[in-house]
């Protein structure tokens, strides 16, 4: 039997307001093949805890990518790299979003610049701008190539993602977003649809509109996230009616890839 080693990790599945046990919605990549290769998708709680909590080192880090620049997915990026300088990882943090959203974390950064300013060794955020538009290259250094595509969330330019690992195997993300064909096309014949349900409104996706974009996009599985506080057992019913390979998001919950 083949040994597994790569993995995406849930390190969050809320949305702003979730239920008690779960954080904002954050996640992760890991290939124990490859040193110093996974990486964070967006940090709007403790992104480093829940890292450790699924068994990451902090020198393990190669980069952050940010969807967008709403508070709970950007606003624990100062706590993160206060962490990555207390851990003694070297290097700087290379840094992957849209213009507006990297604008947003310097200035979540400068807010603390009074602090940090003496810390000697605190590591740079190096940023690198995602271009706005479907196919855009975000990371390619091994074994990841990921690229993105502009998602419907509003007035906020945020982008989903599409991960291909070396070995083949791809995992899409929605980030926040009301049902679109950008996803579809993030999403077509992906192992795993990451896909967020916070209720169907502006700017976001509910259950049901979560298993269309999965069907269409032909997935294997569809895993939900962003998730509102409240019951959920009669809506992820209805999802699976129309997807049944759909489950709700655990926190903490690590799938193999690779």
């Amino acid at each position: 039997m083949r040994t597994m080693t790569a993995y995406t990790h849930l390190l969050g599945t809320g949305a702003s307001i979730s239920d008690p046990h779960r954080t904002t919605t954050m996640l992760a990549l890991s290939d124990d093949a490859h040193s110093r290769s996974s990486l964070l998708v967006d940090c709007g709680g403790d992104a480093l805890q829940r890292w450790q909590a699924v068994g990451g080192t902090f020198q393990e880090i190669a980069g952050l990518i940010l969807t967008h620049r709403h508070p709970d997915h950007i606003s624990g990026l100062p706590l993160l790299m206060e962490k990555l300088w207390l851990s003694d990882r070297d290097g700087d943090l290379p840094v992957c979003g849209y213009p507006a959203t990297l604008d947003q974390a310097r200035r979540c950064m400068k807010a603390f610049a009074p602090v940090t300013a003496g810390w000697e060794g605190m590591p740079e955020l190096i940023a690198h701008e995602v271009e706005g538009q479907p196919g855009a290259t975000v990371w390619t250094d091994a074994p990841w190539h990921i690229t993105s595509a502009p998602v419907s969330h509003g007035d906020t330019p945020t982008f989903g993602l599409r991960v291909a690992h070396e070995s083949g195997a791809v995992v899409a993300y929605s980030c926040d977003t009301a049902p679109c064909d950008a996803v579809v096309k993030l999403a077509e014949g992906a192992d795993l649809l990451i896909h967020e349900a916070t209720g169907a409104g502006p700017g976001h996706s509910s259950m049901v509109e979560a298993a269309d974009i999965a069907r269409a996009a032909g997935v294997d599985r569809l895993v939900l996230v962003h998730l509102p506080p409240g019951p959920k057992h009669e809506p992820l019913e209805a999802a699976r009616d129309v997807f049944p390979e759909t489950t709700l998001g655990v926190e903490g919950k690590s799938y193999s890839i690779a």
